[in-house]
């Protein structure tokens, strides 16, 4: 699903270049589950905004699907996105003006789905929001929100879900649920997933753990 190989991201730093990735190599098979762990500061997000294509990288290389991203224009690389890829941010990343199972229709309608409104209903159902379809985001517990948002991620059937931190605006006993819900989705649909996170208990539910440290990856089996 996704092959990296000499992977460097470099930026200027007041003149001075500054590494924040440094020839990292690794390759993601087809339905895994990873963790990226590491402390702040270490690349993390880094490396899942080079993963997602939303950034070029100084040198190297990634493939999705045995695409190479650096091959593509940045309105290619949205196009895979929207056919590969979805999404599962810290802050939760719904639209305000958009209800929730309009948050959660739009990246079906963007795919050209035949029933957007049938299917984010059916998933908002399947994350426990039967009673808040018509809720905005304001009216929506944080839980609510990444509950939405996972229902978003998974709706358009992605091949890949990138999670960036999915609890670290959440409360412990919120966040366990919404792990649990994660997983059992990701197990029902079969999708890679990449998992962004200091959580120690959501890195012990990926069969893999790629720890950062400096710029570069240990792999952790």
């Amino acid at each position: 699903m996704i092959e990296v190989v000499g992977l460097s991201k470099r930026v200027d730093n007041g003149g001075a270049p500054l590494t924040i990735l440094h020839e990292n190599s690794f390759v993601v098979a087809e339905g895994e589950t990873v963790a990226i762990v590491g402390a702040s500061g270490s690349g993390k997000s880094t490396l899942l905004g080079l993963l997602a294509g939303l950034d070029l990288p100084s040198s190297g290389s990634v493939k999705l699907a045995g695409e190479s991203l650096a091959s593509l224009d940045e309105d290619a690389r949205a196009v895979l996105r929207g056919r590969l890829l979805g999404f599962v941010f810290q802050s939760f990343q719904l639209l305000p003006s958009l209800s929730a199972i309009e948050n959660v229709m739009l990246p079906l309608e963007l795919a050209g789905a035949a029933d957007a409104r049938g299917v984010a209903e059916s998933w908002l159902v399947r994350v426990g929001l039967a009673q808040r379809l018509r809720h905005y985001p304001k009216h929506l517990s944080g839980g609510e929100q990444q509950r939405v948002a996972l229902a978003r991620a998974f709706a358009p059937k992605p091949r890949l879900v990138l999670a960036d931190e999915p609890t670290g605006n959440l409360d412990a006993a919120t966040g366990h649920q919404i792990i649990e819900l994660m997983f059992a989705i990701n197990a029902e649909s079969g999708t890679t997933l990449i998992v962004v996170t200091h959580d120690e208990e959501i890195a012990a539910r990926c069969r893999r753990r790629l720890r950062m440290h400096a710029g570069g990856i240990e792999e952790i089996v």
